[in-house]
């Protein structure tokens, strides 16, 4: 581990020693794995819903969304706080050195937001394993743009940071960030694809039981 943290201190200075850098990517894993097993442990066992919600599907996602996005704001916060401590040095020239971090930050935002505003509220935050099912397939803008915007947008906001700052370190986090997204959605995707073909599967059953009836 050392001998790793040597070379890449050769190619990207920061320092090793700063307690916040490691705070901030223990809590940027912390918060998609968290989620993804209070979601397939609801999906199961409806822990949420039935023991604490008293069956309110509804209000155990938003009871979810709300932690999600605590913890969310503070892994930002930790993030802000771990680049002030890492050494500083100029990665682009001016203006660009305003004009790239502001116009990442921008799009990123853009990307979770939009992502958000079309998915809603529970279709954001994994209403899917409480059993809250959207229609159809969302696919205007971003998802006709990018597969996972979301995941895509908070990247580029984390890149917009270390940019923004002048941290080099910040890049090697959100190098790290993509990394965990790319793992968290080889979990979360085809969980959910199995949640809703399960759904069609019904879907056919009931439809061959109805026909038969007829």
């Amino acid at each position: 581990m050392d001998s790793l943290i040597s070379s890449l201190q050769k190619v990207i200075p920061f320092d090793a020693s700063q307690r916040s850098l490691w705070i901030s990517i223990a809590s940027i894993a912390f918060n998609p794995t968290a989620w993804n097993i209070v979601a397939r442990n609801e999906h199961r066992n409806r822990t949420l819903t039935r023991r604490v919600f008293g069956g309110n599907a509804r209000i155990g996602c938003y009871f979810l969304a709300v932690m999600i996005f605590s913890f969310g704001m503070l892994r930002d916060s930790l993030y802000t706080a771990a680049l002030l401590e890492q050494p500083q040095k100029a990665m682009l020239s001016k203006p660009w050195d305003t004009i790239v971090p502001a116009g990442l930050a921008i799009v990123g935002q853009i990307f979770v937001l939009t992502s958000t505003w079309q998915l809603g509220i529970t279709g954001t935050f994994l209403g899917d394993y409480f059993g809250i099912l959207m229609d159809s397939k969302v696919e205007g803008f971003p998802f006709n743009v990018l597969r996972d915007p979301m995941y895509v947008g908070s990247t580029m906001c984390f890149a917009a940071g270390a940019l923004w700052y002048e941290r080099p370190a910040g890049l090697l986090i959100t190098l790290y960030v993509y990394i965990v997204y790319v793992i968290a959605l080889r979990f979360e995707g085809p969980f959910t694809d199995m949640i809703y073909s399960t759904r069609e599967l019904s879907k056919s059953q009931d439809k061959a039981e109805l026909k038969k009836d007829l």
